[in-house]
């Protein structure tokens, strides 16, 4: 990309839903972009062909918005916030989609992030749906952490 410009999504992965939100910075001016499918739901998991779908249709959509980062929010193998067996299957799916570099982040690195640079908006002004947050603030902190990268090496 251009200098100084980022673009990165942030994928909360729910059950069996993969929520996104597409987040760009120019210089200091962060934007929301508008995309044509926020939700991924996932129906049949052990199918091979519906996990190729899935893949396929997330691939064309960051394809499509020019989006070649995306940060995933990791999720406990076990224990009470255990993530599901869907869920895993679809971070993988993303995991292994070629030119889409993906970033997952554990909650603590993300909480230090968000303290270390908070997030200058209010959510409810940002005009997301309330089930985006999470994906946005994966998005942020993807983005703070390739904004300031050079700082921490």
């Amino acid at each position: 990309g251009v200098l100084g410009v980022f673009g990165g999504g942030g994928v909360e992965i729910t059950g069996s839903d993969v929520l996104l939100c597409i987040l760009s910075k120019d210089n200091d001016v962060f934007d929301i972009r508008d995309v044509r499918q926020t939700r991924f739901t996932l129906g049949n998991g052990n199918d091979t062909e519906v996990m190729r779908k899935f893949q396929f249709d997330f691939a064309k959509l960051m394809q499509d918005y020019q989006i070649d980062s995306v940060a995933i929010r990791e999720r406990q193998p076990k224990g009470k916030f255990a993530g599901s067996a869907k869920g895993f299957k679809m971070e993988t799916a993303i995991q292994l989609i070629d030119n889409l570099d993906v970033r997952l982040f554990t909650t603590t690195e993300i909480k230090e992030q968000v303290k270390r640079n908070p997030i200058p908006i209010d959510f409810e002004e940002t005009g997301l749906k309330k089930y985006q947050e999470n994906a946005f603030v994966n998005a942020y902190v993807y983005i703070m952490k390739k904004t300031y990268r050079s700082d921490e090496m």
